[in-house]
């Protein structure tokens, strides 16, 4: 319980890393469920905290795609990911973020190719890509 409490004391947690964390310095799996049991009893620990404080976090450099895969691979629950995932808007994050590492339209196809690949593996959704981009080559051509 004491290491549990430390490792939350510096950052949240999701259930399944803090199981994790805490396998190696436990004899039984059952001690460490009862452990989280407890913890999220007293709200110490909570996946719903932890997916809003990773969204958070992440919104202005990552997508919805790409902050739900990592709530999934943490072991935080659909229902849990769609919830913290509702007010996140992926056109301003998107736009906001191609700004900052481009500034300008892409001069050939090329770049337009390496711009829409940036920002794909950025997890935003190819047709906010593909907006943010046309919207670049309309102020281009005012």
């Amino acid at each position: 319980m004491a290491r549990a409490v430390e490792l939350l004391s510096r950052r949240e947690y999701s259930r399944r890393e803090l199981f994790t964390r805490l396998k190696p310095h436990a004899a039984d799996p059952d001690e460490i469920e009862a452990v989280l049991a407890e913890l999220a009893e007293r709200h110490w620990q909570s996946d719903e905290r932890y997916a809003q404080a990773l969204a958070q976090s992440k919104q202005g450099r990552w997508g919805s795609t790409r902050l739900a895969q990592a709530l999934r691979s943490k072991g935080v629950d659909r229902d849990t990911i769609a919830q913290a995932l509702d007010g996140v808007d992926d056109l301003d994050a998107c736009r906001g973020l191609w700004q900052k590492k481009f500034g300008e339209p892409p001069a050939d196809a090329q770049e337009k190719a390496k711009q829409m690949r940036f920002l794909a593996a950025r997890g935003f959704p190819a047709d906010v890509v593909r907006k943010v981009l046309a919207e670049a080559g309309h102020s281009r051509d005012d």
